[in-house]
């Protein structure tokens, strides 16, 4: 089983341990256990889900160091690096951190945040429906600044999230681009959030999926029958 000692919730996303600090295929008590593709290891906090029997590994970007900040970054630049992207799209709120950090490891001066504040200057179709886990009973609206749209239309676009979980946000903003011309040839996200969001992806395009990358994924966990956490069996 996993280490099992405490840590402070501000201790979380601090920083990376090395290569097989802790067993990261067995039971979870504390933490979770995520690996990069290197084996460097992440401990993330475990979020019991309302029915009590199932659990996600959280990741809040801009609440981590700046180590771990900067080499999520640069772990998602080089993945989407070799589809030419011309300019990264964030999503608000937490992905913003992410894909600002993103934009500059690609060598880029500038990202489009989209956002869910309303300017006076916004027009209300440039917006969509936006809902987000972290914040299900908000009633928000995804927006586009107008005056952005010159920098992505005919653009190769990557849309950036620091979580991609049930896909609702993703969606959301591809709803968004597509009104307004524009279709993304990458999705990027540090943390790929269980399995749900496929489904959601592939409802909006069967290309989603398969233009979806993650610096690292963590799996919908279930409470065993000594309380404990583990990943559901293949």
């Amino acid at each position: 089983m996993t280490d099992v000692t405490g840590m402070a919730p501000h201790d979380f996303w601090q920083e990376f341990d090395p290569p097989d600090t802790f067993a990261g295929d067995g039971e979870f008590a504390a933490f979770y256990v995520a690996a990069l593709e290197d084996g460097r290891q992440l401990r993330l906090p475990i979020r019991v889900l309302a029915d009590g029997n199932h659990a996600l590994a959280s990741l809040i970007v801009n609440q981590a160091s700046f180590a771990v900040l900067d080499t999520l970054a640069e772990s998602l630049a080089e993945k989407i690096r070799p589809r030419g992207i011309d300019v990264v799209a964030g999503l608000p709120t937490l992905g913003l951190t992410l894909a600002a950090a993103v934009a500059q490891k690609l060598g880029h001066n500038r990202y489009v945040p989209l956002g869910t504040s309303r300017k006076f200057w916004y027009r209300d179709e440039l917006s969509v429906a936006l809902s987000s886990i972290t914040t299900p009973t908000q009633q928000k609206r995804l927006y586009i600044d107008p005056r952005m749209l010159p920098l992505l239309s005919g653009r190769r676009v990557a849309l950036i999230d620091d979580v991609i979980s049930s896909g609702a946000s993703i969606v959301a903003a591809l709803d968004l681009l597509t009104a307004c011309g524009i279709e993304p040839v990458v999705i990027g996200a540090a943390m790929l959030q269980s399995e749900r969001w496929r489904e959601s992806l592939t409802a909006a395009g069967p290309q989603w999926t398969a233009r979806t990358v993650g610096v690292f994924a963590t799996p919908l966990l279930e409470r065993n029958a000594a309380g404990r956490w583990q990943a559901p069996a293949a």
